[in-house]
């Protein structure tokens, strides 16, 4: 029996493409407007997508590096992703809910909090997308000079991700009996006191939202760091990774799977899914059609300003020249940087045709051609042991989602890669992943 696969839909700026605001068929202010991410979720919510992903900073993380850039940029005003949620969840049914949230600038107790309330609102469909933050920009808004180094975000994270999941195991899922003749509201015996105590964290508890539906919120990470991975495999449900070459997925598949053992859970438990942008026609050429309309959209300076970051200021080089060498220290995006570089080394790329590949889809897996090419594709990976399913990151919204949804979904159907039908009511069930135990069970 073939691998069923599972189907994300991230909606950040309504668009990964840098320059996806300025094309003609797109509301170019749809990342302020509701009824834009609610076509979007409805039409995911119908092809049966197991869930939609908001990624998140809490700042405006770019300078006017190269000097212009900021002001031709779509990376500014945006929704907040829980309060979005919570909008879209009461006219949605069956698919999942998943926002980020940083474990740097908030509280374990406010996360726990937040995210147990989406998940009664919805019945079950909430998920917590696990990130640090990494900017200065963020730190400045949180009474911070510069962003917490490497190792105490993580460790600080490691620590945050295990007070949240003990706060919502304060309740049993009997607690409350209710029970208006004795006047018993909940069993003393079925609510539990964290009394965490840590380096980074003391939380008494216990939380104020009772048990989750889904036994508890979906939990969702992406990091690729030693730590980051542990924190995966101990923790998470699922990994959203951004991987372009299909050994190194491979690596990356079997690294976290094979973590997981040391936690007593089995690889099955979590599922990776994979970034993946498809640039989808009825035949190739439509596609490269599309894709070449997509790249002349790329304004010089934006693209430059992406690769800022990771290379400092290019715009003194040649756009048509090599790539240099990534600058040192910069540990916020020292993976990034590293990726990119090695990118423009295999490809041969200038720095022109770097800024356009990454600008497409930023660090995901991109496809351009018919529907039999892109499920070709995902069908290698998955075979391969690189990937369970794909977290969708289109160029531009709604076309790009209206695109796989057209061609895609049903080519994946027909090869029986897909559902036709959501098997459960929560996120749990219908992504297959087991319900945690309480650690007072």
């Amino acid at each position: 029996m073939k691998k069923k696969m599972k189907l994300g839909l991230s909606m950040r700026y309504l668009g990964y493409h840098l320059g996806s605001w300025r094309h003609p068929e797109v509301l170019p202010d749809g990342s302020s407007v509701f009824e834009c991410f609610l076509d979007v979720v409805k039409t995911a919510e119908n092809a049966k997508f197991d869930m939609v992903f908001l990624a998140d900073g809490i700042g405006i993380r770019s300078n006017d590096e190269p000097r212009g850039s900021l002001a031709r940029s779509r990376q500014n005003v945006e929704l907040e992703p829980l309060t979005l949620l919570s909008a879209l969840a009461p006219l949605t049914k069956n698919i999942g809910l998943v926002a980020t949230a940083s474990t740097t600038y908030n509280e374990p107790y406010h996360i726990a909090r937040k995210y147990g309330s989406i998940d009664q609102i919805s019945g079950g469909r909430a998920g917590w997308n696990i990130v640090t933050s990494w900017s200065d920009q963020e730190a400045w808004n949180f009474n911070r000079s510069e962003h917490l180094n490497y190792e105490t975000r993580y460790e600080r994270a490691e620590e945050f991700v295990d007070v949240v999941t003990g706060l919502w195991d304060s309740w049993d899922a009997d607690s409350f009996v209710h029970d208006k003749n004795s006047g018993i509201f909940y069993d003393e015996e079925k609510m539990h006191v964290l009394g965490h105590v840590g380096k980074h964290f003391s939380v008494r508890g216990p939380l104020s939202v009772r048990r989750s539906p889904q036994g508890r919120p979906i939990l969702v990470q992406a990091g690729t760091s030693e730590i980051g991975q542990r924190i995966a495999a101990q923790h998470s449900d699922v990994v959203f990774a951004a991987k372009q070459d299909l050994e190194d997925a491979q690596k990356y598949y079997s690294s976290v799977k094979s973590r997981m053992r040391d936690f007593g859970r089995h690889a099955d438990d979590l599922l990776i899914m994979v970034g993946l942008t498809a640039i989808v026609g009825r035949t190739r050429q439509e596609a490269q059609d599309k894709l070449h309309q997509l790249e002349s959209l790329i304004d010089p300076l934006v693209g430059l300003s992406l690769l800022y970051r990771s290379f400092g200021d290019l715009s003194h080089l040649p756009l048509d020249g090599p790539v240099p060498l990534p600058r040192e220290g910069h540990a916020g995006l020292q993976s990034s940087a590293r990726l990119y570089y090695d990118l423009a080394q295999k490809n041969g790329w200038s720095i022109r045709q770097l800024y356009k590949k990454i600008g497409m889809a930023q660090e995901h897996k991109t496809v351009v051609g018919t529907a039999e090419d892109v499920v070709d594709e995902m069908e290698a990976w998955v075979e391969a042991g690189a990937a369970d399913g794909f977290n969708v990151t289109p160029t531009h919204l709604p076309h790009g989602i209206n695109d796989f949804v057209e061609f895609v979904v049903p080519e994946l159907r027909r090869r029986g890669r897909f559902r036709t039908e959501y098997e459960g009511r929560t996120l749990r069930e219908n992504l297959g992943v087991p319900t945690p135990a309480s650690r007072y069970a």
